[in-house]
């Protein structure tokens, strides 16, 4: 039996326990709602553990065909496909895998109705109700001054909805229920009049409902609420509340420097494998830390590529790092995989999975023929 000090380092560790207790949060959201859930796999595609959530989750949300054909083949269920922008190639493949097909304009809907319609898929719109409620940077802000993403009141065509049986909208990041209200309010004003019309309605991702301080009461009142005055089907499409605080990012100090402070290098890298770490930017959970100050021993910690801004960020412990050292991220199960690299030649970490039980599983190594076969 594999033991944690045996396990591969740096490595990705999954844990089911955590893992399941989020699908059972979202289970009881979907009970208490009537709503349906999807796993939106940008944030989360660990395709090992997809049995498990399709036992609590009615499917998957892809934004490429690469996913869509994932969760059609992994998890079952219903699969529903959001892109800017389709290309004929990719519609021809989404015919057989999608139940919902989600475009971004009615150039995109009057091109590929037919043939979707065809197939029993069920057609969505992708609207932008330009209500921004978030106060981080624009990059995650599908509402900021000319996104690409959703129409707008201006350009929705009334009058060529054919076929169009749902509307979808994401305008959320990391947030809680009273987003979605304020939310709702810019949809019912801009476009409450197109809702009876509708079979369904997606409110999107970026709903945090598995983190503690969640106001999940008022995410299911506000979910009855559509479904009595519209008569819809309601979907969410999380992917970080599925995995949230469900994994770890396990790694080693490599060396111990100084300049101006103490800086330790670790096997791990922020740019090549919690690239978030630095996009967002965040600073990431670490077992046994503190920030800046608040314990005796500081040091800034970072990783070995040649970028000089791969720096995780400021850690305060009790006890000097030492070469050999364990050091345990946490909150590493999403947008971490999924987003990772190899810049440098740097090894990928393993992915394992911590089963309920205590045992781990090694559900992926990699090696230098995944660095190589990327790109010739």
């Amino acid at each position: 039996m594999l033991r944690a000090e045996d396990l591969p380092s740096p490595s990705y560790i999954i844990k089911e326990k955590d893992l399941k207790g989020n699908l059972e949060i979202l289970q009881n959201v979907k009970i208490k709602s009537g709503a349906k859930i999807i796993l939106a796999q940008k944030a989360f595609s660990i395709f090992s553990v997809y049995p498990l959530i399709a036992q609590y989750l009615d499917g998957s949300a892809a934004s490429g065909i690469f996913e869509a054909r994932l969760g059609f083949e992994e998890m079952g269920k219903e699969t529903h496909v959001f892109s800017g922008a389709y290309n004929d190639e990719e519609i021809e493949q989404l015919l057989d895998l999608a139940n919902y097909i989600v475009f971004n304009s009615f150039n995109q809907l009057n091109r590929y109705r037919d043939k979707v319609l065809a197939k029993g898929i069920k057609i969505g719109l992708r609207i932008n109700p330009q209500c921004s409620t978030q106060e981080g940077p624009a990059i995650y802000d599908p509402c900021a001054p000319f996104s690409r993403l959703g129409i707008t009141k201006e350009n929705f065509d009334e009058n060529n909805l054919q076929g169009v049986s749902g509307l979808h909208f994401h305008t959320l990041c990391q947030q809680n229920a009273d987003a979605l209200a304020t939310t709702l309010k810019a949809v019912e004003e801009q476009f409450g009049h197109i809702l009876p019309k509708m079979e369904w309605l997606n409110l999107g991702g970026g709903h945090h409902i598995t983190r503690d301080d969640y106001d999940r009461e008022l995410l299911i009142q506000l979910i009855l609420q559509l479904r009595q005055k519209y008569n819809l089907q309601i979907y969410l499409e999380p992917g970080e509340a599925i995995a949230l605080n469900a994994g770890i990012l396990r790694c080693q100090v490599l060396d111990t420097i100084k300049n101006g402070m103490d800086i330790a290098i670790l096997n791990t890298s922020a740019a090549c494998h919690m690239p978030d770490v630095l996009e967002m930017p965040y600073r990431p959970p670490l077992k046994n830390s503190g920030f800046p100050n608040e314990k005796e021993f500081l040091y800034r910690l970072g990783g070995p590529t040649c970028l000089a801004g791969d720096i995780i960020g400021d850690y305060s412990f009790d006890e000097p790092l030492k070469i050999g050292d364990t050091l345990e991220f946490e909150d590493m199960a999403i947008y971490t995989m999924v987003k990772n690299n190899t810049f440098n030649g740097m090894p990928l970490p393993a992915i394992i999975l911590e089963k309920e039980n205590g045992q781990y599983e090694i559900i992926k190594e990699f090696d230098y023929f995944d660095f190589k076969n990327r790109l010739s």
